[in-house]
């Protein structure tokens, strides 16, 4: 078996005399696996090969994978590196600093050695162990995607998918994998961290080389060694928060709402710290109450706490007011209302506001209001009362967008 020895201990001290290996001169991964050999990521077999061209197993890449997020000092001690753990989300840093606070770097001596490499990528969310029954078999190269997917929307942010996917789509084999490995794959290629073959294949169905494994690595932990993909350089690209904490990339359909999600920060700030940004939402909250209540939910049901929300669909072309109709409602948002409609509108924004207002008026005296659509300079606006009977939608979506 390989010596894959995350870490030896003090006898493994920067003066030890390493083995050279004799199988990997000339190799194209030669420079990225003598960097990790002397990293102490790993070593080479008892007879001083590497064999760069044989299968990598799920357990070896995951230490590797966590290893590649450390240092070591020249006292033996590693540690994880300061970009890692500021990379993580506020609930991965305590998962880190906290649970895994004793965590030694090393290597299970009773029981299944690689087990604590696994809890960690798993609690970290980088791995779900359900999807490798078997971490001693050998890994294909749709599953690397999926770990380089979860690890980059823990540590990252995600590409907007569908433009990771028309960029993916050219590759030979890209539609032979399942529509769940699409996605990973896409990501992967996208970012530049895995590469298609000569061929113009990716490898659907192939294993993962011990060689590839390392050049792998290289480039999640280190931007500058991506490939390059031709990407269209559009300008309208955002990266912004999601629900979870963690960050992904929007493309948005036109400078227009580009401008708008901008507008939607600063809307935001009206409210001093009582809003939540979230993708292309903001939540506008009647206190620091209502917000702590609505950011510490755990339920799957649909429990409103915010009193408006301003949105963007860039898929849809479409903008968005919501409000619920409540005592003080208009009182504390009409300023980050105005603010989001008053950009959108320019010189019709009178007749908007008279339009909500209008609404807004008779939703509160408990009037009846029809689904409608209303024209308001540039855009058709659907006007739409929840079942709730307080609760009122503006879609908003140009004519000729």
């Amino acid at each position: 078996m390989a010596l894959w020895v995350g870490l030896a201990g003090s006898a493994m001290a920067a003066s030890a005399e390493k083995l050279a290996l004799t199988d990997i001169k000339g190799h194209w991964a030669e420079p990225a696996i003598t960097k990790l050999v002397d990293q102490g990521i790993l070593d080479g077999f008892p007879d001083g090969t590497f064999r760069p061209d044989e299968p990598v197993t799920a357990d070896q890449f995951v230490k590797m994978l966590l290893l590649s997020y450390t240092q070591v000092y020249p006292n033996g001690e590693r540690k994880w590196t300061d970009e890692f753990v500021n990379s993580l989300s506020a609930l991965n840093k305590s998962i880190l600093q906290q649970d895994y606070r004793s965590f030694d770097f090393k290597p299970s001596t009773a029981g299944y050695w690689a087990k604590p490499y696994i809890d960690l990528s798993s609690d970290l969310q980088f791995i779900n162990k359900s999807t490798f029954p078997d971490f001693k078999a050998k890994l294909k190269r749709e599953q690397v995607a999926e770990i380089i997917y979860y690890t980059i929307k823990e540590t990252e942010y995600l590409e907007n998918e569908q433009y990771s996917l028309a960029t993916a789509g050219p590759i030979g084999d890209f539609q032979s994998a399942k529509p769940r490995e699409q996605k990973f794959i896409a990501e992967a290629f996208t970012k530049g961290i895995m590469e298609g073959y000569p061929n113009g294949y990716f490898g659907v169905g192939r294993d993962v080389t011990r060689a590839e494994s390392l050049a792998i690595l290289d480039r999640i932990i280190h931007k500058d060694k991506r490939v390059s993909v031709n990407k269209a350089n559009s300008g309208l690209e955002k990266i912004v928060p999601t629900k979870d904490g963690s960050y992904k990339k929007l493309i948005f359909p036109d400078r227009k709402m580009l401008g708008a999600y901008d507008v939607l920060q600063e809307a935001g700030k009206l409210r001093g710290t009582n809003y939540d940004l979230e993708e292309t939402t903001l939540k506008l909250y009647k206190d620091a109450d209502a917000k702590a209540k609505d950011l510490s939910k755990s339920s799957i049901q649909p429990q409103h706490t915010e009193e408006a929300s301003l949105w963007l669909e860039p898929e849809y072309k479409t903008y968005g007011v919501t409000v619920r109709v409540q005592d003080g409602m208009l009182a504390r948002n009409k300023e980050a209302i105005q603010a989001f409609t008053n950009y959108l509108f320019t010189y019709d924004a009178i007749a908007f506001d008279d339009l909500f207002n209008q609404v807004y008026n008779q939703v509160s005296r408990k009037q009846p209001v029809e689904t409608q659509t209303v024209q308001v300079g540039d855009y058709a606006v659907e006007v739409h009362v929840e079942n709730d009977g307080e609760t009122i939608v503006f879609s908003i979506i140009e004519k000729n967008g």
